[in-house]
């Protein structure tokens, strides 16, 4: 019984471990998803083909493609799309990476 649950809990732990963290900071409201972010520091989770944003209020779940640039960026950067009068967060290009973060 023990056993089986150091293996429980190792897997967890190697689950948690594998999800890529980046910061980001939103300086106006967006959307994403359903989900309107108001301007704030978030945290970007990437699990699988899922991106989880949150700040410790709002939470927001959305399906992500991540990319690999051919070199670096030298800052986070966040491209908005307008829609409908609203700005949507369509990619997040993550500083002293060369990863894009791009949101269906």
């Amino acid at each position: 019984m023990k056993t089986r649950l150091l293996v429980l809990f190792a897997c967890i732990g190697l689950a948690v471990a594998s999800a890529k963290g980046y910061k980001v900071s939103l300086y106006q409201p967006v959307m994403l998803g359903a989900t309107q972010l108001a301007p704030g520091d978030y945290k970007v989770e990437v699990v699988g083909d899922k991106a989880v944003v949150s700040n410790g209020r709002v939470d927001a779940q959305v399906p992500v493609k991540v990319e690999t640039a051919p070199s670096k960026f030298r800052d986070t950067t966040t491209k908005l799309n307008m829609d409908g009068g609203k700005a949507r967060l369509a990619e997040i290009s993550i500083g002293g990476t060369n990863t894009k973060l791009v949101f269906e």
